[in-house]
């Protein structure tokens, strides 16, 4: 399987604010050789690395992680898409043949309009003439807005992470499942399935509770537009990564095998326009 959402970090307590002390487990460096073994026990043969932090040193950082190893096959990273300088640096990244997409961490911006800031779109906008996807990163109470991007940026190849964090753990995911089904017609975007077991209850939530959960996903986007991921290292917050795998595998157990194919490997190679 290619992997389409990891993370990399030299963890930094003063930066990494976001991992917090319960997720303990995570507070510490991860670097793509460390994990080589777990990755091959759980078929993983390689991953698109995304950005954690918001800082073109995370891009430069990841860039430098990709020149020593052949696991990650693709970096979406992060650059300032409201720059008045957007075009020069995204002609700059441009060079970088491993960079593929970027990506906000829109989900921590306070504002309910961020996404239709003009320069923010200006710059999101400008990603398809340099052939770079978006990954979008939002909360269920930001999916009204995320929905009217994706309609404002019908050429852009966008995909959306995590499919939004359903609220597993809250056990009422009635919202959410409403406003999912509103990408079945946006065909320009794309999803993660990732990151879901993190909202449920970490270590005692209901297998079944997931699986529901990506079958609306796949309801809703179909075989051709969702892809495999771990949210790896993030992920062992909740449970170890094998059980994560065995429950993906699982869900999508019934369908064909060429189903089965495009999920796991060609969907999240063909989005991000990766050759192996």
């Amino acid at each position: 399987m290619i992997d389409s959402h990891q993370h990399f970090w030299t963890y930094n307590v003063n930066r990494d604010v976001w991992i917090t002390e319960e997720m303990g487990r995570i507070r510490k460096n991860f670097y793509p050789n460390d994990s080589v073994e777990l990755f091959a026990q759980n078929q993983i043969d390689g991953c698109i690395a995304v950005q954690a932090d918001s800082s073109e040193e995370e891009t430069f950082f990841l860039i430098s992680l990709a020149e020593q190893s052949e696991f990650i096959k693709g970096i979406v990273g992060w650059v300032d898409l409201q720059s008045i300088n957007i075009e020069s640096q995204l002609t700059y990244f441009s060079q970088f043949e491993k960079i593929v997409g970027f990506r906000h961490v829109v989900q921590s911006e306070s504002d309910p309009n961020f996404l239709a800031r003009p320069n923010f779109l200006k710059g999101v906008q400008l990603l398809d003439t340099f052939d770079f996807s978006y990954d979008l990163l939002i909360y269920p109470n930001q999916l009204n807005a995320g929905i009217e991007f994706c309609k404002k940026n019908a050429n852009q190849r966008i995909v959306l992470d995590h499919l939004a964090k359903p609220p597993i753990k809250s056990g009422d995911i009635s919202e959410w499942k409403k406003d999912i089904e509103k990408f079945k017609e946006l065909e320009n975007v794309s999803a993660k399935i990732s990151g879901l077991i993190t909202e449920a209850e970490w270590y005692n939530y209901n297998e079944k509770d997931i699986l529901h959960i990506i079958e609306i996903a796949l309801e809703v986007f179909g075989s051709d537009r969702l892809m495999f991921g771990t949210d790896y290292p993030v992920v062992l917050v909740a449970d170890e990564l094998s059980n994560w795998v065995k429950t993906f595998n699982k869900s999508i157990s019934q369908l064909s095998s060429n189903e089965i194919k495009k999920i796991t490997i060609d969907n999240c190679l063909q989005f991000y326009k990766i050759d192996v």
